[in-house]
């Protein structure tokens, strides 16, 4: 939902309630985008400090790994000889 910024400050708690509820919520000054407020659940989970391992693993092609329904080894065959 988008709010003007003066019904934003006035009706910050119907705001805050929406942000978790339904998403972010845009605020706008002067006609433009200005800011966003989000729940704090989706905050969490854009300010993750997880490392690239790790989200590896947590993703759908970590668990496809696991099952065996995804292979990983890399081949021997060092490819073919090119002149230039």
């Amino acid at each position: 939902m988008v709010w003007k910024l003066e019904d934003a400050k006035n009706r910050f708690s119907e705001l805050v309630r929406r942000a978790r509820g339904e998403g972010p919520q845009f605020v706008t000054r002067h006609g433009k985008e200005a800011a966003v407020v989000l729940g704090i659940e989706e905050y969490q989970a854009l300010t993750r400090d997880d490392d690239l391992l790790d989200f590896l693993r947590e993703s759908p092609f970590g668990e496809a790994v696991r099952a065996g329904e995804l292979v990983l080894d890399r081949s021997d065959d060092l490819g073919r000889d090119i002149e230039f």
